[in-house]
């Protein structure tokens, strides 16, 4: 660990965590409220992540944010002080990345162009490639070979979303992430009002437009020239004016960090963030943010690391813990490197290795992640479910430095892992190289209980491993309630729509006949015993045993807790207990 890191590293507070959106039980974020005051409910969570629709957004269901302030119709300031009466610490998204096409900053960019107080808020792509590509007829630059096949992508193409400027010239801005321009239907009443345009040239134009928009998405330079000379009543002002007055963009687009205004709103973001309450920031896309011509732009060195120490003397000012969120091979060590500069980690790795634990009968992989974490002294949230997919990425090896450094899993575990989700309803999602074809399965979108095949008994042993493990327990609410696959909304799902098989909306009458379902009502008695006992603040050891057993204590001066478990049967009892008497909470044979 750096020096630096050693002065700033801050210890996450105990408890488990729930985890939603405002509005996945019931209507907002006061009916969750509701929920958390129900006798079932009582000392089971101290702390809540509450997912970026709590803020102004559009895509991705929240992290496509418009701004950060609260959004109306799903939270209020009432909400807030009302889960501060309870105990409960709040934790928060920043996306660091990237904001919305409907953010007032891409607005003001969209309606003034180069006058445009935020003209460096966002990466001018061709700017940026400038010195590093070539340009191409289409307007924008690409960048040469040794540079575009280090490029790590999140979608199939180069990055970029056209715009075009009110002065008429074409831009082109980085977008790693999702984009789509729409356009209203292009009509004749849009050109009528030009001196000298009769209705049926203006039908005409109307049509020869709306044919190249279908065709190219957009109208390109040489397009205005050809639409220009078959009609000489119009300009290229008129044609600008009506095209854009029709279209509407949907999407992502990155923030320029070399700005200063960039920064100046990531400082006016946490201290928004502070203000309601929040205690924990998780830092979305962090490892998108530093970008530069020869690297990867996913987690340079040193330039991302450069980013962080200066968002941490931020948040250190609003008394924030902030920690960055990453989907990497375990291979690639980078969870270890975030660890030794004094940050939390998010334990992607858990979620599959309980999954192969139980489907495998064989406690190895998992212990060595115990171990390390351990002997690393790593800070961890960990989960088994959550908003978005079961991480298939982060459990493989890596080629590191013409090192091969093995995963958690092997290729054939992983791939086994993997398949067994799949064939239990999941969807993948996968990576992409820089000339559009798939390199890797990224993750599984499944929920939980299906990704076990449904079996009640098989998450209530994960939901009691995840209890006994280092770290804060998180907790999705859809596992709680051993949610299955929702195919439909996955179906209807418009951007990132797979994912919608595991953001299920529970109204309050599948909460009231879940409250009554044994495997419910037995994942809150552990979530209890997880949350109030003194036993995990002490000292956790893994106690040696056959590979189908898992035994792990924990020991505290005032009290101990222990589970048994077999992984081939899947049978299991949990005890608690203080220094003199040890009792069965609950058993399962």
């Amino acid at each position: 660990m750096s020096k630096d890191a050693e002065s700033v590293t801050q210890t996450l507070p105990r408890g488990v965590m729930l985890n939603a959106y405002p509005d996945s039980i019931g209507k907002d974020l006061s009916d969750i409220i509701e929920f958390l005051k129900r006798p079932e409910l009582k000392d089971t969570f101290s702390l809540f992540y509450i997912l970026p629709t709590f803020f102004h957004s559009d895509l991705d269901r929240g992290f496509s944010i418009i701004d950060y302030d609260l959004n109306e119709e799903l939270v209020s300031t009432q909400d807030l002080d009302d889960l501060d009466k309870l105990g409960i610490q709040v934790k928060l998204d920043m996306v660091l990345n990237h904001l919305s096409v409907r953010c007032p900053q891409f607005v003001d960019l969209l309606q003034k162009g180069k006058d445009s107080h935020y003209r460096d808020f966002f990466i001018d792509w061709n700017e940026f490639w400038e010195d590093h590509g070539s340009m191409r007829e289409s307007d924008h630059i690409v960048p040469h070979d040794e540079h575009l096949q280090k490029l790590f992508m999140r979608k199939p193409g180069l990055p970029i979303l056209k715009i075009r400027f009110p002065d008429g010239s074409l831009q082109t801005y980085w977008n790693t992430f999702y984009q789509k321009v729409e356009f209203d239907e292009i009509s004749a009443q849009d050109f009528a009002h030009i001196k000298g345009m009769d209705l049926e040239g203006a039908s005409d134009i109307a049509n020869k437009i709306k044919i190249v928009i279908k065709d190219k998405g957009m109208l390109e330079s040489c397009d205005l020239d050809d639409i220009l000379k078959f009609n000489g009543n119009l300009s290229k002002d008129d044609v600008i004016a009506a095209v854009c007055h029709k279209r509407e963009f949907l999407g992502q687009m990155d923030l320029n960090a070399r700005s200063e205004k960039v920064w100046e709103f990531y400082d006016d973001t946490l201290r928004k963030l502070s203000e309601y309450g929040a205690k924990i920031i998780r830092l979305d896309a962090f490892a998108y943010l530093h970008k530069e011509p020869g690297q990867s732009n996913f987690f340079n060195r040193p330039g991302t690391w450069d980013y962080l120490k200066r968002l941490r003397q931020i948040a250190r000012k609003y008394q924030l813990i902030i920690f960055p969120e990453i989907h990497a091979e375990y291979g690639a060590g980078i969870h270890e490197e975030i660890s030794r500069e004094g940050y939390p980690i998010y334990d992607f790795f858990f979620p599959g290795l309980v999954i192969n634990a139980l489907e495998s009968g064989n406690n190895a992989a998992l212990l060595r992640w115990i171990s390390d974490i351990q002997t690393r002294g790593l800070q961890t949230i960990n989960m088994l479910g959550c908003h978005d997919g079961i991480p298939i990425l982060d459990l493989k090896g890596k080629q590191v430095d013409g090192e091969y450094r093995p995963g958690l899993l092997d290729d054939i575990q992983v791939e086994a892992t993997m398949q067994a989700i799949i064939e239990r309803g999941g969807l993948t999602k996968n990576l992409f190289g820089a000339d559009g074809k798939k390199i890797d399965y990224y993750q599984v979108n499944a929920t939980f209980f299906s990704a076990l095949g449904e079996d009640e008994q098989k998450l209530r042993l994960a939901r009691a491993v995840q209890m006994f493990m280092p770290g804060i327990p998180q907790v999705w609410y859809l596992d709680l309630f051993a949610g299955t696959n929702d195919y439909a909304a996955a179906e209807r799902g418009r951007t990132a729509g797979h994912k919608e098989i595991n953001r299920t909306t529970l109204k309050q009458i599948d909460i009231e006949m879940g409250l009554e379902r044994a495997v419910v009502l037995d994942q809150l008695e552990l979530i209890r015993l997880r949350n109030v006992s003194p036993a995990f603040n002490g000292e956790m050891k893994v106690i040696a045993s056959e590979p189908h057993i898992l035994h792990i204590a924990w020991q505290h001066p005032r009290a101990s807790a222990r589970l048994l478990a077999n992984l081939l049967d899947h049978s299991f009892t949990v005890y608690q207990g203080d220094a003199n008497n040890e009792e069965v909470l609950m058993s399962f044979e």
